[in-house]
């Protein structure tokens, strides 16, 4: 059986991307992020919770503020890159389930009433919403760098609050020269997936 989706938008999603570690000076436009949302926002999450939350780092005083939170490594590719987002999961995603649930709406109540319940759906759920903010932006036309190396307290205390819990930090722009490490191997299907 062959997929849906042709080869060409399977190599700009899936075979050709690759995590940018550098980026050319093309800036990023709001309207392509507002894209890139408009398109991902109908990833599926739980109860349609949607806890991801995006921070847009653009201007140079906020970037620099970021930069002193990154690991060492990452310091130079966060200073450089076009834009760069902040992705984190809403602890307090269930006061938008009336809204987002409307046909169970006692789920924010019944389901979600303890702070421990909602943190650990809402880092599941909005790790989901991130890797679907990388697909989009890979459909953008866009290359992505997601990083987990940086100061997770620092960067909620600098950036977020304490209902907001960082994820990962993600550059964005169009790939620079070297951009990429070569490509690293994947499990086989008979590796992954066991029928039973």
């Amino acid at each position: 059986m062959t997929l849906a989706l042709d080869s060409a938008a399977q190599d700009l999603l899936f075979r050709e991307a690759r995590t940018a570690n550098t980026f050319t000076d093309e800036p990023v436009t709001e309207e392509q992020v507002q894209a890139i949302y408009d398109l991902v926002k109908f990833g599926p999450t739980a109860f349609n919770q949607s806890p991801l939350r995006v921070v847009l780092v653009r201007s140079d005083e906020a970037r620099e503020r970021l930069v002193k939170h990154m690991a060492e490594g990452n310091q130079p590719k966060t200073a450089a890159a076009p834009l760069v987002a902040i992705l984190a999961a809403d602890n307090e995603f269930h006061e938008e389930l009336p809204t987002l649930f409307p046909h169970f709406p006692q789920a924010k109540d019944m389901f979600f009433a303890e702070r421990p319940a909602r943190e650990q759906a809402a880092a599941l759920n909005a790790a989901l919403q991130a890797a679907y903010f990388i697909v989009g932006v890979r459909a953008a036309g866009l290359a992505a760098g997601p990083m987990t190396g940086f100061d997770f307290a620092g960067v909620q205390k600098e950036f977020l609050d304490g209902d907001h819990t960082p994820l990962m930090i993600v550059n964005i722009g169009k790939p620079g020269e070297d951009a990429s490490f070569p490509r690293s191997p994947r499990l086989s299907y008979d590796e992954v997936v066991t029928t039973v």
